[in-house]
């Protein structure tokens, strides 16, 4: 079975451990999630479970969303019928707001079904996929960690540049991969093997070791790790 959630970042706090030992845990709102797809190796070509975390207001969501969880009458969905087609299993919920896919073995797992925190209760180490904070353009200091240049006589109002950037005459071009000024975050990132500390499933809370990417109340994807 895919051991995997939705959930959003609360935030970080800290917690004692049984020998009064402080651990620095992020809190995760993990779930509950509505299986709205269940993909097999013969029909679709890999096995996968998609999962959607969040009701969507009626007012934000489209045709295509809801059409997408619940069975809506239309011209031809009736044409369909007709022609001897099975109808595709609806998960008859809400549209989400996030949906994701977890690859893997879909056995245990059904369409409309509701997977809680709990999957996590047996899992020691999870894999966290978030998208960092956006900061922007940033420059080489921000962006890269560059030194800058020397505050002495002879550098004037440079101080935060970069410098020179390649050669002249030869090799008469600036290489690709140059550490330059640019957008920096809102990037995806992975952090893996954080440590399960606690997992609450009367508040679907999830607290792991450590911190995740992200701002707080961001939308992340929980999974259990490979690397153990």
């Amino acid at each position: 079975m895919v051991v995997g959630l939705l959930g959003r970042k609360v935030g970080m706090t800290q917690i004692f451990d049984s020998t009064g030992q402080v651990i620095p845990v992020t809190v995760i709102e993990a779930g509950p999630c509505d299986v709205l797809q269940v993909r097999t190796a013969q029909k679709d070509g890999y096995p996968s479970v998609q999962l959607g975390f969040l009701d969507k207001p009626r007012r934000l969501a489209s045709r295509a969303d809801r059409g997408h969880v619940a069975k809506l009458d239309s011209k031809r969905q009736k044409r369909r019928a007709a022609a001897g087609v099975e109808a595709i299993v609806k998960a008859d919920c809400e549209p989400k707001r996030f949906v994701r896919e977890f690859r893997g073995e879909t056995e245990g797992v059904e369409v409309g079904q509701k997977l809680t925190v709990d999957v996590f209760s047996k899992v020691a180490a999870v894999d966290v996929i978030g998208i960092t904070k956006g900061r922007g353009t940033a420059g080489v200091m921000k962006r890269h960690g560059f030194s800058g240049q020397r505050a002495s006589h002879g550098v004037k109002k440079v101080h935060r540049h970069p410098g020179s950037i390649g050669c002249n005459t030869d090799p008469h071009h600036v290489f690709k991969g140059r550490r330059m000024a640019g957008h920096y975050g809102s990037a995806r990132r992975t952090i893996r093997n954080l440590k399960v500390v606690q997992v609450d499933v009367e508040n679907n809370l999830l607290l792991v070791r450590g911190a995740v990417p992200g701002p707080n109340g961001g939308y992340v994807v929980v999974r259990k790790t490979n690397k153990m």
